[in-house]
């Protein structure tokens, strides 16, 4: 069988590609924001080892990184309704499940972070005085940062890729308009092509970014 590769009938259906692009790309950022705000609140609460509130915690955390975030996006807009009794719209659960998803990796990644600084540097801040959130945002967080830049950035290429799993449930990002240009053309090797494209053009420069901050932001670079 010889296949005859067309791009050219898909031309008419750039405004699909880039529509989709922006849904996409609008969902990682948002996403990635608001997951990084509920990592900073989970990952600095568990460091104070309440025990009920870090069981509650933990269980939320190894929740979603154990469980598949395809099953999750699938339970929370078709079965999670059912038990509250609300519908949710399909770009709420997208959020939703993305944000808390990669919160919950983002939280690991704030705590260890912050527990990899040397105890003598605690001991030193508070030495001088330093308490609380002060102690926090002036001695600890800064020393936090270099070895929680590289997981987190490469947590939010992640983050990026994992988008493309709202079109289960027909949210219109990029691979699901693809799926309309699909139905419409019957050409898939063509759209998934394009679309493998797009997201090796916006994930390959991140890749190499991420890598060259876990090979520079270590404590024990000279």
């Amino acid at each position: 069988m010889n296949y005859v590769w067309d791009f050219g009938i898909l031309a008419k259906y750039s405004h699909l590609f880039w529509l989709g692009l922006g849904w996409t790309v609008a969902y990682t950022i948002g996403t990635i924001i608001l997951g990084t705000l509920i990592g900073l609140i989970v990952g600095m609460a568990r460091l104070r080892r309440v025990p009920v509130i870090d069981w509650l915690l933990i269980a939320y955390i190894e929740t979603f990184r154990c469980t598949p975030l395809l099953v999750q996006i699938i339970w929370f807009y078709y079965a999670f309704p059912v038990v509250i009794g609300v519908n949710i719209p399909a770009h709420v659960a997208a959020v939703s499940v993305l944000s808390l998803y990669g919160g919950a990796f983002y939280a690991e990644i704030v705590r260890g972070s912050i527990e990899s600084v040397p105890v003598g540097q605690w001991d030193a801040a508070k030495a001088l005085g330093f308490r609380g959130w002060r102690l926090m945002r002036l001695v600890i967080l800064p020393q936090a940062l270099k070895p929680m830049m590289a997981p987190y950035v490469n947590q939010s290429v992640t983050q990026l890729k994992n988008t493309s799993l709202v079109s289960i449930i027909a949210v219109p990002d990029l691979v699901y308009n693809a799926t309309l240009i699909n139905a419409d053309t019957y050409r898939p090797l063509e759209v998934y092509t394009i679309v493998a494209l797009i997201y090796f053009a916006i994930l390959f420069p991140s890749t190499l970014a991420a890598r060259r901050l876990e090979r520079g932001l270590t404590y024990d670079k000279v």
